[in-house]
């Protein structure tokens, strides 16, 4: 599970260091980068990217899904390695896409099954949205 948030800044060549904790979730030297929902950077482990893609490639199979979203989804991903030190390069179309720049501040935050890249000013703006969302506390019932 990826959880919290963590303060980082892209270097000058687009890289951004992966918290520790997130780095030894990933367990592998990729993972897959996609051009996230509400103006993010995505990134997934390589076997839950997989087995997404799986599914993915069968429901278009039984029409659940068009030939032109599965094209969407595939073609908006991309595979990362993880470098010794730990960092990811962020290719310059999905820089664009979350509005970040190298040298610039990044907000690394955890999806329970995904990591996310955001601009700092984006982030604040959706988790303060998603703090006005009526709660749902199945764990305090």
């Amino acid at each position: 599970m990826f959880v919290g948030f963590h303060d980082r800044q892209l270097d000058d060549k687009g890289r951004c260091a992966l918290p520790a904790s997130y780095r030894r979730e990933i367990d592998d030297d990729h993972c897959y980068v996609s051009l996230g929902d509400d103006g993010c950077v995505t990134l997934r482990r390589a076997v839950d990217f997989e087995a997404h893609a799986h599914e993915t490639i069968e429901k278009q199979k039984r029409g659940e899904i068009s030939q032109l979203r599965r094209r969407q989804m595939a073609t908006n991903s991309s595979i990362a390695s993880i470098d010794k030190q730990g960092r990811i390069t962020i290719d310059e179309r999905f820089r664009a896409h979350a509005g970040i720049a190298p040298g610039s501040p990044v907000i690394v935050a955890g999806n329970y099954d995904a990591i996310e890249i955001w601009k700092p000013e984006r982030f604040l703006t959706v988790e303060a949205e998603g703090r006005d969302e009526e709660p749902a506390r199945a764990w305090e019932d």
